[in-house]
């Protein structure tokens, strides 16, 4: 964070997620130069960030989106242009329709899913989701797509006893903030249990996962894997990440409320890890914070923890060089992500603003939410 952030965040009303445009458009130049570099084309997977406002400048560098819903394939088609892909592990009848109009990839997760739905897609281009069986994961289950009893994907076995070949490409999603020598594993499973299927193709997704933008990524290792895929089958390769569009491109502003004291320092924030980052509950997961340092490292020690009702809506632990007091504003990085895609009201809690810091320093609110928005969403 430099010092326009600063100025910025001692003026920012509070809680506010800032997207810094700098930051977001320094990642789509290295994910362009893989495009380019290499002949395939990169997604933008939306579950992951989905703030439409900058879409026109995602839109100058990659080829299109992902879609997990209904939803984000309109906002896709109506924002952002380019392809639009679309990937459920079962679509409901009631939306088939016009998902049909707005999407141009249309991905299934079963063999059951592609019988019922392909007659329908005429003009489009249709995928199955495979499972690998091959984890390269060592967190929990819940990100890892090829844990035993996983629903995503189907597997080389049904495949086969399926015989269908009714699909123009073929969809695998197996990483979670990983490098690419995950993805290394991850395409000799494929090659051993569907290659024969892998010839016959137009195009193959190796899905999300892929932390391209983190400074220490191996870019050269993942072209290299593209482009020998891409010239052993003849397909055309697609990415589709979301963190790293938007990875260490924006943060959250918050203010420091009060300072209570119960066997250690806690200071109470006008934002919340409940409603406002969820990751960190559910991951879990500790963001940066600008000026903060690890528990003990600094002289002052806080726990810094939500207003909600909710006793484990905790942050954090953080060090600091001089006490916290009521009015100091925090910021924490790396709050781009899986933020404004997760929030939630719970306890009333208002949602931050949504801002934007531009290339020329200005700072731009693009959304204020208000207790209407809060009371719609209940009945």
């Amino acid at each position: 964070m430099d010092r326009r952030l600063i100025a910025i965040a001692s003026a920012a009303e509070t809680p506010a997620y800032v997207l810094d445009e700098a930051s977001l458009i320094r990642n789509l130049e290295i994910l362009a130069g893989v495009q380019e570099r290499t002949g395939c084309k990169i997604l933008l997977a939306q579950k992951a960030f989905s703030m439409f406002s900058v879409y026109p400048i995602i839109a100058r560098y990659l080829s299109g989106t992902t879609a997990s819903g209904l939803y984000e394939a309109k906002l896709a088609r109506e924002e952002f242009g380019g392809e639009v892909h679309i990937y459920s592990p079962a679509y409901r009848e009631s939306e088939f329709d016009e998902i049909l109009e707005v999407s141009d990839h249309i991905v299934f997760n079963s063999i059951a899913q592609i019988k019922k739905y392909s007659g329908k897609c005429t003009g489009k281009s249709i995928g199955l989701r495979i499972n690998p069986e091959g984890s390269t994961q060592e967190g929990t289950a819940i990100y890892d797509p090829c844990a035993p009893f996983s629903r995503l994907g189907v597997t080389a076995e049904q495949l086969e006893a399926s015989g269908y070949e009714g699909f123009d490409g073929l969809h695998f999603h197996t990483l979670c903030e990983q490098d690419s020598d995950a993805l290394e594993i991850t395409l000799q499973a494929v090659e051993e249990k569907f290659g024969k299927y892998l010839s016959k193709c137009r195009w193959v997704n190796f899905g999300g996962g892929h932390h391209i933008t983190r400074p220490d990524y191996d870019i050269k290792r993942l072209e290299r894997l593209v482009k020998d895929f891409q010239e052993k089958y003849g397909v055309q390769v697609y990415l589709e990440p979301g963190e790293a569009i938007a990875l260490n491109a924006g943060y959250l502003i918050t203010e420091v409320l009060e300072v209570v004291h119960n066997g250690m320092d806690i200071a109470i924030l006008d934002s919340s890890a409940a409603c406002h980052m969820p990751d960190v509950l559910e991951m879990p997961y500790r963001p940066p914070l600008f000026t903060g340092g690890k528990p003990g490292e600094k002289a002052y020690t806080y726990r810094l923890a939500s207003r909600t009702c909710l006793a484990g809506d905790v942050i954090g632990d953080y060090s600091f060089d001089t006490p916290l007091e009521a009015g100091d504003r925090l910021c924490f990085e790396d709050m781009a992500i899986y933020s404004m895609v997760k929030n939630n009201t719970f306890n009333g809690m208002p949602l931050p603003d949504i801002a934007v810091l531009h290339t020329d320093g200005t700072y731009e609110v693009v959304k204020r939410f208000g207790y209407t928005d809060f009371k719609e969403r209940l009945s």
